[in-house]
Order: C-alpha cells, then structure tokens, then sequence
C-alpha cells in the first residue's frame, strides 16, 4: 500500500533562523488559496504546533524518533495528513542537529529522510551575503557518513529549496541570491525573500515562544505573516517542489489499531489484575468521561493522547482549571498536561472551590495523569502560590532551563507501568520541586529518582508521547472504566439513556467501552464538544475558509477601552433590513437572544418545533417553564404543518432553516404560526443565501434571529441580533444585560452589514451550495440517505448505528444527532466542507462499511 502525499520540511543551518516563521506562513499562505495543509513538527516541541494549528485549522502533529521510535514516524506523518492534500513539517534546530552523542539521530535530517521528503532552507541572511550560498552548499551536499549513520546515503536528504530570511535590502537579496544561482545552479531553487519586521516575530519568554492560545492578537498577527509569505515567496514553486515527493508505503497510524498492538493488547490491559478480574469479555455500561485540563494555563498534549483515549472508549471533556468551578459532570478520570502553571498561578491560585474538589478527588482515588505543569498545579504551591495540594510537595522556579531527552525506567506498579517498563520522554520546564514526594515514579539513571506512581495516580515532569506507548492510554482507560463518578460529579442519566453491550474480546470493531450513553444532558451538547486533537472537524458549522482581512481590520479596531455602545449597530442592521433601529436588538450570540425570549413574559405554552437547535429549550427550561415539543419525523421528510402547533401555544420557537436537518420551511408556512397573543420566534443563524426569510416582515409577534457566528467564522466574538417590532424589541432590550454586546460584537455587526459584506456573504453561500451538492452526491452514490434538499451548510445523513463512532476512530467528528428530540443514533449531522475533505470522510465511510462486511462475513463463517 502506498499514498500519494505532497510534503515539504523546513530545515535551517541552526536554531534562530525563522523556521517557524516560514513554516507557519507557509501553511496559512496556503491555506487561504484553497489548499487543505496538514502542519507538522519535527522534536517534541508544544509551541509551534499550536501555531500550526492556527495556520491550518488543523491539530499541529510532531515527529520525532526518539520518542514514538523510527517505525512510526511515516504512519503518524499519514495518519496527521489524513483529509489534507499538503504536508508541512518544520524542522527542528539545525538541519543536521539531533539527540546528543546520537550521531543525528532525531534531526531534521533524519525525519527528512525517513519520511522522504523534500527539504527548504530557511536561511537568516542578515549578517551576511556570499557567504550564503557556501552555508546552502554545504547543508545540501554534507556527506551522509556525517550526518548520522542511520542515513545511508547522500541522497536520503534533498535540499531542493531556500527561503532567504531578514534581508536587509533588495540589493542585498540580490547578491545573495546571484551567489547561490553560481554556486548551485538550478539544484536548490530561490523561493522568496523575507525583509526585516519585527512584526511578524512572536513574543517570548522562559520556555520559548509564548503559545498561540495565551495570545489575543496571534490571529491577527498569522494573518500578516500569511499575506507577507504569500506576496514575497513563490507558492506555486513550493506547491511543485511538494508534489515532488515520492508515495509513501505503509497505512496510516490507526489509533484504534494501536491499541490492539501485540506487545500491549487491549485484551491484555482489559483483563490486567491492577484493574479488573480476568473474563472473556470487556463490559462496560457506560464510556468513562476523562476531564483534560485546558486553556491557557494548560496548552501542552499531543494530539494522539486524547486520540488514544477516545479510540479507547473515553469521553473525553476538556476543562480550564482557571475559570470553571468543578470538574465536567461524571468525571471518572483526570487528565493534567503540560502548560505554564508558574505563569498563570494567580487565576489557578484563584480557583479555589476547583482546587479543593480535584484534592479531594485524587485523595478519594480518582484516576489522575499530570505531565509537568500538572505535577505542578497538583502540589501544595508554586513560587508562594497555592496550588491542588493533592501532593505533600511544593515548587519554584529553578535558575536554569531543564531540556533532554530521557530513557526512564518505571520504579513500580502504577497507574500507568509496571515496574522494569522503559520509556523514552522528554523535560521542558524551568521549575523544581522542593520536597519531591514519595513513591517515585521514573528512574532517570544518572538523573535520579522522579515523579510519583500510585495505582491511581502517576505525576511526573517527564513528557511521553501515547503513540509510541498505546498500552498507558489502554490502563488509565481502563481504570477510569471501572472508577466511580466521584461524589458530587454523577453524570444524572435519565432512565432509557444508557446503553450497554457486552463485545467477545477479539470481535469488537472498536473497544467495547466506545459503545456509549447520551451525554448527561443531551439538551447543552453542541458541535464542539465533538472535535478534539486529531479530528477532521466535521461536526461545528462554522464557515471553513479564513475571514476577509476587512472583518479582521474591523474586529482588530474595536476601542476596547470604553464600554460598547450598541447604537451603531442598531443602525447599520436597520439599513441593511429595511427596519427602524428600535426595531432591531444586538445579542451575545443566538444564545442570549433565546435566553431573553424565556423570561419575556411568564410563558403558557411554550412550543419548540423539534428536531432543532436546542438552546431555546435550554433557555426556557432555564426560566423556569416546560416547553411543549412537535417533533418532525423522517417519515414526513421533517416537513413543518402548521396544524400541527396548538393552538393555545403562546410561544413558538422554530430554526428556518432547521438545524440539524437542514430543511427551509416555506415562508409562508412560518406566516401561518402567527396568531393574536402569540410570539413566533424563527431562527435564521443558517439563512446564508436569504430564500424565505422573514427579516422583512414587519408584523407584530414576529421575531427574527439571526447570527453571525457561522457564515463569518466568527464563534468567538458572540455577534447575533433580533428583529421584530419595536414594542417586543424594547421589553426584550430591558431584559438584556448591561454591555452583553462586546466592541468587537459591535464592531462585527457594522462591518458585515455594508454592500461590500453582502456581496462576500453571497459568495459564500455559493461556494457552500457547490460544496454541499458534492457531499450530497457522495451520498448518493452509497446509497446513504439523507434529508433531502438541504439550505444549510450541513447535511442530516442516516448512516447508521455506530459508524459515527468508528469514523471517529479513523479521525473524522461528525456531530451525534441523538441528543437532538426526535433523533437517534443512525443519524449524524455532517458539515459541509471542501471536496478534498468529503472525498477523504467518503473513503473512510467505505472503509467502515467494508470493515463490517467483512466481520459479518467472518461472523457468517463461524456460524
């Protein structure tokens, strides 16, 4: 088996050179004309691949040999890259540069010539020029002796590239680039030339760049760096020279399939003594929910650690421990990566009420992983600051920066290992423990004694990568599988929610524990709590592409130094619908605008016309009422009769067009709802092209929503608004908040009602219908059924029980569509994206579909 993937490394002679920079622009430059790029990075490095994600929209990978070993280096790079028609990987210190005493191994070079690709200088140029081109000669041709004895010959890595970096002039480029064309001709071709601008540079501090996700203007700062790669480098040449690089042989790394590994079976850690009495089968009558800390005090996990868990049959439910007061409901397992605890003590500090109960858990056996700032936040202060104190130990921040590779020998049974287990991981941190604790966890050699390892805790500074260790991800999975909810954290099922299933080791297409209950409240389960690292987002309907550079000019401009004024973006949306502005209400979102709707008035009969977004239900059960449900079925093609609303329903709440079907309802249909003492609210947050909507009509009882949110890719900023009659709008506004609306909400609302924001709004919802009629047709032609006709940038597909799972598995989130009324778990709402990225959902479809053929054909045999 071979795959067909075009790929580039960005290498540099030494550390300083701009690879990230390049790297990153690369990725967004290519991004935004309409490729799908797959980022990945070479070494154990955290930060730049949250850049990457940034610039890709994609999770950042790395690679890197020391830590999941040389074998998985070309499955992992297949496996990131799944969906993507691009791969970028960027290097890692100098090009030749690796372990060590290591002879290179686990150098840009190494990984170059493992995984076959191509390889583009980065080269800072600032404080030479002839110069240059001697360095360039001698990064392409040093011999392969040199660079490591597990590369076998000179040709295993090809520099084909340079990118010229911080010229001083153009002069200067020039002469640099004269030189090279002498020196190497047409051999190593002269992508672009970068200028000085600080600009473009990242912040820094102790650790290295400060990540993407603590930086409020990284957005803004990517989009600058893209437009800069994009007008000074050629990306058609970079696009050839990637398509120049050979099939790579081998399957793509499976989670699932890891789990499952001869040497650590997943049958094997199911029946292990530490966590269950041995039996022929793996029962578990729900998915055990792990929390995994995040925010921007917890930015450090590789994508294939949460992988591993869900592929193991987890739920996995991220939380940030500096703002939310307790752990997800029905916690069962704790998971703390890495991060910069010493940097945002305060906020953790602050955090009392979370920080009490997480010490009570792990005091109370609650499975618990903590990597470095885990460990950290789980002692009992950091620098003076309180911390858990869930460990008899506290920490400072050291005078030097600990950075190695390590080999680490499990001291005894915990949690994770076995005593004599060998590991290979790596520290990042500038901190110390000033009491380590008892109960060591890793021995380090001559690095000492480290960490601490019980059977329901392991805490440690050591990083590892799951994907080169699948069987620690099978044991935490499997005692959180068998942990209670910890007091006060139950998940509250309703009777009829939970489903087991009791899976013959060995048969199961995926672990048995992957076959799970609804969420503990159905009603509040949204899109993104179905993405995760390693995730082809299928599941948020948020629009794909990058926003226009006037939308972020504008959101970058908000004055953010006075309170918002709402006022004019009343205007801008009353010009924009034909209305008076008292006629038109800014929201925080669709959200607020619902929750506003509930305690209008002290509701009868509040009716939600179901399957739908179900916020609005959330909003008025909120407020204390028992909305009335009329659910459409498959069977009438969730077609809206109006006859079928009572008729004392004082309150009607209704998505045109309906998420999660899709279906537009005529708007004469939505006319027909509308009765004296009635309020009908119809959500248009999915109206993209305006067929049948109602935000012209001026009849009282009538109100609009509408959102921002997902045509201008703007989930963040919480940008909605409604229309109705002035009277409804005025009691509306009394309920709002003081200030709901943020400046950039405000900001957002104006920039995108002009003639020019109408025009790209159209264009959207053009391309939308194009790349929906190629998902629609993909269907089609498996005989998938689906609601027909869809309006919105999604589609309602019947694909039956349990395949959105195992598409999960294979790394594509489709949104469950059980926990909408009226649905169940045969269908799975897909969002419409790029046809590169349907075809590559439609051939795992096949290969789910072919998987089971086959089962039921062996199942067939047996019988």
């Amino acid at each position: 088996m071979s795959t067909a993937l075009p790929r580039l490394v960005i290498g540099a002679p030494a550390s300083g050179h701009g690879k990230t920079t390049v790297a990153t622009g690369l990725m967004a430059a290519l991004r935004r004309t309409g490729h799908v790029v797959s980022g990945h990075k070479v070494g154990p490095d955290y930060i730049d691949p949250g850049y990457h994600a940034l610039a890709t929209g994609r999770p950042g990978r790395n690679l890197d040999p020391h830590l999941v070993g040389e074998d998985l280096l070309v499955p992992l790079l297949l496996h990131g890259a799944a969906g993507a028609d691009l791969a970028v990987v960027e290097g890692v210190m100098g090009l030749y540069d690796g372990k060590l005493g290591g002879d290179g191994f686990a150098s840009t070079a190494h990984v170059a010539a493992v995984t076959r690709s191509p390889v583009v200088l980065v080269v800072d140029i600032s404080h030479a020029s002839r110069s240059i081109a001697a360095t360039v000669h001698g990064m392409a041709t040093f011999p392969s002796r040199l660079a490591g004895s597990h590369l076998r010959t000179s040709d295993d890595v090809d520099v084909v590239g340079v990118v010229l970096n911080k010229a001083g002039s153009v002069r200067h480029a020039d002469e640099v680039r004269r030189t090279l064309e002498q020196t190497l001709g047409d051999r190593v071709a002269v992508l672009g030339v970068l200028h000085r601008d600080d600009g473009i540079a990242a912040p820094s501090r102790h650790l290295g760049l400060v990540p993407a996700a603590e930086r409020a203007d990284a957005a803004a700062a990517l989009d600058r760096l893209a437009a800069q790669v994009a007008e000074r480098v050629d990306l058609d040449a970079v696009l050839r020279l990637a398509q120049r690089a050979p099939e790579l042989a081998g399957a793509a790394w499976d989670p699932v399939a890891a789990l499952r590994n001869p040497l650590f079976p997943w049958e094997t850690v199911a029946s292990d003594p530490m966590h269950q009495a041995g039996s022929d089968s793996f029962v578990l009558q729900a998915r055990p929910r792990i929390a995994v800390a995040d925010g921007r005090a917890f930015t450090f996990r590789y994508a294939e650690t949460t992988e591993l868990l869900a592929a193991a049959g987890c739920e996995v439910v991220p939380f940030d421990p500096t703002t939310d007061a307790a752990l997800p409901d029905g916690t069962q397992g704790l998971y703390l990566g890495g991060g910069f605890p010493e940097v945002h003590a305060t906020e953790l500090a602050g955090n009392g009420t979370l920080r009490a109960q997480i010490r009570d858990a792990v005091a109370g056996g609650l499975p618990t992983v903590a990597e470095c700032a885990g460990l950290l936040y789980l002692c009992a202060g950091v620098d003076g600051a309180p911390m858990v104190g869930a460990l008899d130990a506290h920490a400072a921040m050291a005078p030097r920066l600990t950075l190695a590779y390590r080999s680490a020998t499990a001291v005894a049974d915990s949690l994770l290992t076995r005593a004599g287990e060998i590991v290979h991981g790596h520290e990042f941190h500038r901190t110390r423990l000033l009491d380590p604790p008892t109960s060591p966890a890793w021995d380090l050699g001559p690095g000492g004694h480290e960490g601490t390892g019980t059977p329901t805790l392991h805490a440690s500074y050591l990083h590892t990568h799951w994907a080169g260790y699948p069987h620690l991800a099978a044991r935490f999975a499997a005692a959180a599988a068998r942990a209670e909810p910890h007091p006060g954290m139950h998940p509250g099922m309703h009777p009829g929610m939970q489903r087991s299933r009791v899976v013959p080791v060995g048969l199961a297409p995926v672990p048995p524990a992957t076959f799970a209950c609804l969420p503990a409240e159905p009603l509040r389960h949204h899109g993104d709590r179905e993405t995760g690292p390693g995730l082809v987002d299928l599941a948020v309907n948020v629009y794909d592409e990058p926003r226009p550079a006037w939308l972020d000019d504008a959101l970058a401009g908000a004055d953010l130094g006075r309170y918002p004024d709402p006022a004019p973006a009343r205007e801008a949306l009353a010009g924009q619908h034909g209305r008076r502005a008292d006629q038109v209400l800014p929201t925080a979102g669709a959200a607020e605008a619902f929750g506003l709707v509930a305690r209008l008035r002290p509701w009868r009969r509040p009716v939600v016309v179901h399957p739908q977004f179900t916020e609005p239900d959330v909003a008025l059960r909120e407020a204390g009422h028992r909305p009335h449900h009329v659910i459409l079925t498959a069977e009438e093609d969730f077609v809206l009769d109006a006859r079928r609303v009572p008729a004392d329903a004082d309150l009607v709440v209704v998505g045109n067009p309906t998420n999660p079907t899709g279906v537009l309802h005529p708007a004469a249909t939505l006319r027909a709802l509308l009765a004296p003492g009635r309020l009908l609210v119809v959500d248009e947050a999915f109206d993209d092209d305006g067929a049948e909507t109602l935000a012209h009509d001026h009849e009282n009882g009538l109100l609009v929503v509408r959102s921002l949110t997902k045509i201008w890719s703007v989930p963040g900023v919480r940008a909605g608004y409604l229309l109705g009659d002035a009277e409804t709008v005025a009691a509306l506004a009394r309920q709002q908040t003081p200030w709901s609306v943020s400046a950039q909400a405000v900001a957002a609302l104006v920039a995108c009602s002009t003639p020019q924001a109408l025009a790209e709004r159209d264009r959207r919802a053009a391309r939308i219908a194009t790349h929906r009629a190629h998902l629609v047709a993909g269907l089609d032609r498996r005989g998938v059924r689906q609601v027909a006709g869809s309006r919105a940038p999604f589609v309602l597909a019947e694909i039956g029980e349990g395949t959105r799972i195992a598409l999960r598995a294979r790394g594509f989130a489709l949104r469950r569509a059980d926990t909408f009324p009226g649905l169940d778990d045969r269908w799975a709402r897909i969002a419409v994206r790029s046809p590169a990225v349907t075809d590559a959902l439609l051939a795992a479809l096949d290969d789910v579909r072919g998987a089971r053929t086959g089962e039921t054909a062996a199942t067939a045999r047996t019988d």
